[in-house]
């Protein structure tokens, strides 16, 4: 049986490629002042698109940060769920530049997938899922639930006002559920629902061993240097097998119970396989120890290194500072403040004779986040990929942070579910960031499946008592 909304759709494949191009064309980095023209071109264009879909009082809210984008649908009347659909607008910055094949602004078909910044993370995603409630009001002039629409230009800065938004524009943005186009699904060849992601706080260190930068024939082997301190200090954080070793980083933390450790064991991994594809030495996890590491248990990691000279040629100096990132990923139960002290406290105590510490928070942190299996939303997207891959979902959990789930459970009380067509290894972050082409067909068919499998759900399926 034929679907009017899904043909229109397939049949408007390449003017969804067009307007996806011209929407990665606004460069929207959001961690870059350089960059607040781009920012603003994206916001204008998403409401213009918006209102020709449309969707009514397409308008941008701020709250102290980059603006977010909204807009609604409130037709199906008071009995049917109001539905928060979420996008981030906002892309990472595109370095290293040298390192794209094709100009990271500009959406470039290669191989069976378009490259560009952004495409993956969260353009593409979210666009499908505009693009198909839009063609549900141009088919049938209605939608199965009420929408409303939140397009944030914070996520790739750790969403910072993104609980203020919430709080400030409570009635704007009042909803039964978060329908989150961001997330990513795990693997393109397995249908699986994302029920858990991990937390995560950060912080950044400065060494200084000496008021300046001193000779290294005049001082060498008198003077302390900072990077040789950093060395020292960040080696303090692990042990051989790479295990955090600070006192106090696990306390709270949820240890994987045999149950979650035998359903780990039952989704198939190819470890070695993964390896190769990453091009890192083969790791020997058996699958179930690998997911495990990966999803239910916190990680102490390194993001950048730096100090003294980096540039072309040689500079004999001995640094006076040394400087690291470190980010953590936090699993149920870690709360994200005690973590990050305890991380202080072990650095401080382990800091080499010699050199001055100072610490700087990044972000306050988000906690780690569980969906419950008996949400009703969930459920309709575990209905909705069984019926159009043909194959029950899995249930997994991602290693990374979606900050939206743990802000809208916290600040509105409700619950997110990750419902993206962006795949975990498309680049995202990273010089040549794609999305698989396949995705554009998979996604409007499971979108147009999820909202017929809406159809009739009323909003007391959502109250706390059932």
């Amino acid at each position: 049986m034929t679907d009017a909304v899904l043909e229109k759709l397939l049949a408007e494949r390449a003017q969804f490629i067009a307007r996806l191009g011209e929407l990665v064309a606004c460069p929207s980095v959001s961690t870059d002042p350089a960059y607040a023209d781009g920012v603003a071109a994206a916001r204008h264009w998403l409401m213009t698109r918006l209102t020709a879909l449309g969707f009514q009082d397409a308008q941008e809210i701020a709250a102290g940060g980059h603006p977010a984008v909204t807009a609604h649908w409130h037709g199906a009347g008071p009995e049917a769920p109001v539905l928060l659909v979420y996008g981030h607008y906002d892309v990472q910055p595109p370095g290293p530049v040298d390192g794209w094949v094709s100009p990271p602004f500009q959406l470039t078909p290669r191989d069976g997938r378009l490259y560009a910044r952004g495409v993956s993370d969260d353009k593409g995603p979210f666009l499908l899922a505009v693009e198909t409630l839009g063609a549900f009001l141009a088919v049938e002039g209605k939608l199965p639930v009420n929408v409303t629409l939140l397009l944030e230009g914070e996520e790739e800065c750790g969403s910072a006002t993104l609980g203020a938004l919430l709080t400030q524009y409570r009635d704007l943005l009042a909803a039964d559920a978060v329908l989150s186009a961001d997330g990513a699904r795990w693997r393109a060849d397995l249908p699986t629902m994302t029920v858990g992601t991990r937390g995560n706080t950060g912080m950044e260190l400065t060494l200084r061993s000496a008021a300046k930068d001193l000779h290294s024939g005049r001082y060498g082997g008198v003077v302390p240097n900072a990077l040789h301190a950093m060395a020292r200090l960040i080696a303090t954080l692990h042990d051989q097998d790479g295990n955090v070793t600070v006192e106090g980083f696990w306390a709270g933390a949820s240890i994987a119970s045999h149950e979650q450790r035998a359903e780990l064991a039952r989704i198939p991994f190819d470890v070695a396989q993964h390896d190769a594809s990453i091009g890192i030495a083969p790791s020997h996890y058996a699958a179930a120890e690998f997911l495990e590491r990966l999803w239910l248990r916190p990680t102490l990691d390194v993001n950048g290194m730096w100090g003294g000279y980096t540039g072309a040629g040689g500079k004999t100096v001995i640094p006076a500072l040394a400087h690291a990132k470190l980010s953590m990923r936090l699993v149920p139960g870690q709360n994200p403040e005690q973590a990050r002290e305890a991380v202080a406290r072990h650095l401080r105590a382990h800091c080499p004779k010699g050199a001055e510490l100072s610490i700087t928070n990044t972000r306050d942190g988000t906690y780690a986040y569980s969906l419950p299996a008996s949400h009703p939303l969930l459920r309709a997207a575990e209905a909705a990929l069984e019926r159009t891959t043909g194959r029950k979902p899995l249930s997994v959990r991602m290693g990374a942070t979606l900050p939206l789930a743990d802000i809208a459970r916290n600040v509105a009380g409700i619950d997110t579910i990750m419902f993206s067509f962006a795949t975990a290894d498309e680049d995202f972050h990273a010089p040549n960031e794609h999305w698989r082409e396949s995705a554009i067909a998979e996604g409007f068919a499971a979108w147009v499946a999820l909202m017929r499998q809406l159809n009739g759900v009323t909003r007391s399926a959502f109250s706390p008592t059932n």
